[in-house]
């Protein structure tokens, strides 16, 4: 038969739709056209998979083929259509049964010898394929990524010939289903460790109940990053859908999942040199960016004044969202960006002013210049600022105190979301309007007191908004149905101004 169809995968921001791979042979004149909007990678798929058939020991037609990548407005890049046209062309041309891969899915990029090698984003291709119920023919390198989806039949092999034997019958191979998941072991540091400063651990742990954005200020050596580099290690653990949609990104972005696999959250810390895409995503093909791949993880921007101020007013949408939307003239992306967002910065340009050392020499005109850089609707959406002080030289050298371990703290986050899912199916950071009204409600004592705080400090609706979220975490970590006075006076004291 002169036409095969064959399906594979394309790749468009964490989704994979269905690609048919339509090969048809005519007569004329030998040549080999590929259409269906194809990016340079896939019009050089004609020599990879020339190459890969004649080595593999099969005969290449010397007839018109044409090759359609079905549907056509759907950009095609990458080699990952190398091993499905291979195979339509085997069909089509007789060398292979037509029938041979009704029921399976091709993704692998093909060597020159007809090796198969592994593609980015596979994850998507076998979260998809499982839903489509096929079974998927990947390259090994491929296996353990797309064995975190259960219950999909795997088919690897090294190369062409080796797949085309078992779909002549000329050799056997059962799929590969549920493959075992090592479990790796991660060392995780612990609050304990961080001396002192047992306000910003306070705030750390509401910020990591409530999932709220935290900004720690104060001078060089206060311990601001390693207080940072401690909150997934008392963050909840990932649940599995959670983890897939985490390592789908990953996967998309072509970048190795580390301890995810363990359940850690992602924790993603850019220098301050990072541009706006290198943080939110795009290019002229988008892919993911920093803020995705601290999806349901942490965000940490350490030096936060340092950053351009394009690069940070870009996080404003995603931070209220949780999804980022990029428009390129050829299509629209949207990649999921449901961070938290923990800042770190010194309060002046030589970063020792309120220091009672006494070190800082920074005019009112510098300190003024140095915190402009941070733009009022950016602070607007981080809900709680602490002041993180310099050590004495007692509290560095001396004994410590005893200080409670991070599994003790994460029980009791864990114990707060509890109740933030029983009562509303989500964070207190995500509710909305309607959620406030419904769950954040203030006696009569604490309204007054809320009111005057809002004049006071000239808060804004957004503000005010984000004090009564974190009011309602406070409440939550001590156990109250409704928000108290001394959680309203602590979330109200950790709004204000750590600069």
């Amino acid at each position: 038969m002169a036409l095969a169809i064959v399906t594979t995968r394309a790749q468009l921001g964490i989704e994979s739709p269905e690609v048919a791979v339509e090969v048809h042979l005519s007569g004329g004149l030998p040549c080999f056209a590929i259409v269906g909007l194809p990016e340079t990678a896939v019009k050089e798929s004609r020599e990879r998979v020339r190459s890969s058939l004649l080595n593999s020991g099969f005969d290449f037609p010397a007839s018109r083929i044409t090759v359609n990548l079905a549907p056509a407005d759907l950009p095609k890049e990458g080699g990952r259509y190398d091993l499905a046209i291979a195979i339509g062309i085997l069909q089509a041309s007789g060398q292979l049964p037509n029938n041979a891969s009704d029921n399976f899915e091709y993704i692998a990029e093909l060597a020159l010898s007809g090796e198969l090698r592994p593609v980015r984003g596979i994850l998507p291709v076998a979260r998809a394929c499982r839903s489509a119920g096929r079974e998927l023919w990947l390259a090994p390198a491929n296996t353990r990524e797309a064995g975190l989806v259960e219950g999909l039949p795997l088919r690897a092999a090294s190369s062409l010939l080796e797949v085309c034997n078992i779909l002549a019958g000329a050799s056997q191979q059962e799929p590969l289903i549920n493959l075992e998941k090592p479990e790796p072991v991660t060392i995780f540091p612990d609050l304990a460790e961080v001396r002192g400063q047992f306000q910003a651990k306070r705030a750390l742990e509401i910020a990591a109940a409530g999932g709220h954005n935290l900004l720690l200020s104060g001078p060089p050596g206060s311990g601001k990053s390693m207080l940072a580099s401690r909150l997934p290690g008392i963050l909840p653990p990932l649940e599995q859908d959670q983890l897939l949609d985490i390592a789908a990104i990953y996967s998309v972005a072509g970048v190795p999942p580390g301890d995810l696999l363990s359940g850690r959250r992602p924790f993603r810390s850019p220098h301050h040199t990072a541009s706006a895409v290198a943080l939110v995503g795009g290019g002229s093909q988008p892919r993911p960016g920093e803020i995705s791949l601290a999806h349901q993880g942490v965000l940490f921007l350490d030096e936060l004044p340092e950053y351009s101020r394009q690069v940070l007013e870009v996080m404003r949408e995603p931070l209220e969202s949780g999804v980022i939307h990029i428009s390129r003239a050829a299509l629209q992306t949207s990649f999921p960006a449901r961070f938290q967002l923990i800042a770190a910065m010194n309060p002046c340009p030589c970063g020792y002013r309120g220091d009672p050392r006494g070190e800082c020499h920074c005019t009112p005109d510098q300190v003024h210049r140095y915190q402009a850089r941070l733009s009022g609707p950016l602070l607007d959406r981080i809900d709680l600022q602490s002041w993180v002080p310099a050590l004495t030289a007692e509290q560095l050298i001396g004994k410590s105190e005893p200080c409670e371990t991070s599994s003790v703290v994460q029980q009791r986050v864990i114990g707060a979301r509890h109740i933030q899912q029983q009562r509303q199916g989500c964070c207190n950071d995500e509710l909305r309007v309607q959620g406030l009204e419904e769950h954040c409600i203030l006696g009569t004592e604490q309204t007054a007191l809320f009111g005057q705080s809002i004049d006071q400090m000239g808060l804004s609706a957004r503000a005010a908004h984000r004090v009564l979220k974190v009011a309602r975490t406070i409440a939550d970590l001590n156990g109250e149905p409704q928000i108290s006075s001394p959680a309203l006076l602590e979330a109200i004291g950790l709004r204000r101004s750590a600069l």
